[in-house]
């Protein structure tokens, strides 16, 4: 079998971690992210899309504010995070995202807003960005699959939108949809889970300031591959959680049934809470490996943020509920 290779790329494409980390300096660098840092494969840019980039930055360099909640660890490298992901509507190796995400179609991209909302809408996903002109934050994270992350994401609290439409009291969980597009996503043309790929959270972890919709990463609008134009992030979960490429956010009564529950429950649970106690049927989870780094390390409780979300838990059996 014919294996895709990855075209090199130079050390001096890659930002260095320092570069990064003085980001303001950064930002007010040039009038656009592209030119400061290179764009991985998959993110080449429409002229169209270069008009939206631009804007992108600039709304950026009008109000980012930083919440570093990774303090003291390395920035995983841009390559890394964009040529090595799970994303099973391109396919189910790694490397199909990067290589498949170019079929997905991001402009025009609408939300559908429904359920227990008093205003509930299908927006534009423009007019979604254009809200937070100056709510955007750089949001350092780490992230965990079956592997681990530090990225830094552009993005804001899911709970700014959901008030935004008047989340009403009778909400009690709030759904999630990807995008239906088996045309161009030839990984939905398989029969893996079924389509299109549904994710859900309580209330509570959907309204805490962790819990974020993200529309970038690295300073730039977010890749085809990672999850654009905008998907959500659960750092304190298990990537299953952290669904892409939203296109409906429902809130609702009842408890709805996410898609790898419905696949299969005996391995993948509702809530999908790091915990290093608790195995997956088929292997540890007491262990990970952080991308760009050599071995393993112990896996924190909560993926490290157990000070933040601990308490959302307190009166749980996380045995049981995993």
């Amino acid at each position: 079998m014919k294996r895709y290779r990855y075209p090199a790329v130079a050390a001096s494409e890659i930002t260095p971690q320092h570069v990064f980390e003085n980001r303001r300096r950064f930002l007010r660098q040039g009038a656009t992210f592209g030119a400061a840092l290179s764009l991985a494969p998959g993110m080449l840019l429409s002229a169209r899309a270069s008009a939206w980039q631009q804007t992108f930055a600039d709304k950026i360099q009008q109000g980012v504010n930083e919440k570093d909640f990774a303090a003291g660890e390395s920035i995983t490298s841009v390559k890394d995070a964009t040529t090595y992901n799970n994303f099973y509507e391109f396919g189910v190796r790694k490397s199909d995202p990067e290589v498949y995400a170019h079929k997905l179609k991001t402009d025009p991209w609408r939300v559908s807003i429904e359920g227990q909302f008093e205003n509930t809408a299908e927006v534009n996903f423009e007019d979604i960005l254009s809200r937070y002109t100056l709510e955007e934050r750089i949001y350092r994270l780490r992230c965990v699959e079956a592997w681990s992350m530090v990225i830094p994401w552009v993005g804001f609290p899911l709970a700014d939108l959901l008030k935004h439409h008047g989340l009403t009291s009778r909400a009690k969980y709030i759904e999630f949809e990807s995008i239906l597009d088996p045309e161009n996503l030839r990984g939905q043309r398989s029969s893996i889970i079924e389509w299109p790929y549904r994710e859900a959270l309580r209330i509570d972890e959907a309204m805490h300031p962790l819990t974020i919709l993200a529309v970038g990463m690295y300073g730039e609008r977010m890749p085809n591959q990672n999850g654009a134009p905008m998907r959500l992030v659960v750092p304190w979960k298990y990537g299953f959680k952290s669904i892409k490429s939203v296109v409906a956010i429902r809130a609702l009564e009842d408890k709805p049934t996410t898609s790898w529950v419905a696949q299969n429950p005996e391995e993948y649970g509702f809530y999908a809470n790091v915990n290093p106690d608790v195995d997956h049927p088929r292997w540890s989870q007491a262990r990970e490996r952080r991308i760009g780094e050599g071995g393993r390390r112990e896996t924190l409780m909560f993926n490290g943020y157990a000070d933040e979300v601990a308490q959302l838990y307190a009166d749980m059996d996380l045995q049981k509920d995993y």
